[in-house]
């Protein structure tokens, strides 16, 4: 599972806001062009401006292609977030540096040098619904001991290990850990209800930190990184001393 939810998706794209650039008239004429693609609520041609995958709240998943997109445009662009982007001007779509440029407070994103759309920040009736439903699910297969959660974050594979993270109801996060092979419905080895989270810069890359007496596992997403770079980076310490380190692969269920 991707940790795409959209509080992250919004802190990442928006620290550093102070930064704003005039926009020229070729970026302009693209913003226009897609103005006008909600106008017609033209989706095929919608769908090849679309800069895939189409990251979705965790645990909906994203949308990879085309295809996809034209199945499920209904879902993202409901009546309401199709008129915010059809009636909106030029001149309230705002350029941020490299995050690219923005509808409003960072509603829909697109990409300064090709105009595509690269993330909505907006969540309709049938998504939020959607998203329920599938944590329903989740809950109904995982471990009794795993149950109780607010939103699913990851779902990683290490070399040894698969780990499971989500966000309880107190803001903080639980770590579970299992044995590769093993699936969510068995005891995971290792659970801890504490870690806390951090960002590191402005690219949204994040640390999700948990303690267990003198032992610290620390989860990095590599938003940000160089490419093929891995998701995530697992490092546990002992006495503030590194014992182990792997590389991470984020993976769907």
């Amino acid at each position: 599972m991707k940790f795409s939810f959209l509080i992250i998706l919004l802190l990442a794209y928006s620290i550093g806001y102070a930064q704003h650039t005039e926009i020229d008239v070729s970026k302009k004429a693209r913003i226009s062009h897609i103005i006008s693609l909600f106008k017609q609520k033209n989706f095929d041609d919608i769908s090849t401006i679309i800069k895939y995958p189409l990251k979705r709240e965790n645990p909906i998943p994203d949308i990879k292609n085309p295809t996809e997109f034209k199945q499920r445009s209904h879902e993202i662009f409901d009546q309401t977030l199709i008129d915010l982007i059809a009636g909106s001007t030029t001149e309230q779509w705002t350029e941020v540096g490299w995050r690219g440029i923005m509808l409003d407070h960072g509603a829909v994103w697109i990409d300064s040098d090709l105009g595509k759309i690269t993330a909505v920040n907006y969540q309709s009736p049938v998504e939020k619904q959607l998203k329920q439903t599938l944590i329903q699910q989740q809950k109904d297969h995982i471990h009794h001991s795993l149950k109780e959660f607010k939103n699913p974050v990851y779902t990683i594979r290490t070399k040894k290990y698969r780990i499971r993270i989500d966000e309880l109801t107190n803001g903080k996060y639980r770590y579970a850990s299992w044995k590769i092979g093993s699936k969510e419905n068995a005891q995971p080895d290792i659970i801890l209800n504490n870690g806390e989270l951090d960002f590191n810069g402005s690219g949204g890359n994040h640390v999700i930190t948990f303690k267990n007496r003198n032992y610290s596992y620390k989860v990095y997403r590599n938003i940000l990184a160089e490419k093929n770079a891995a998701d995530i980076t697992l490092d546990v310490e002992k006495d503030n001393r590194k014992i182990l380190s792997q590389h991470g692969t984020l993976i769907a269920d």
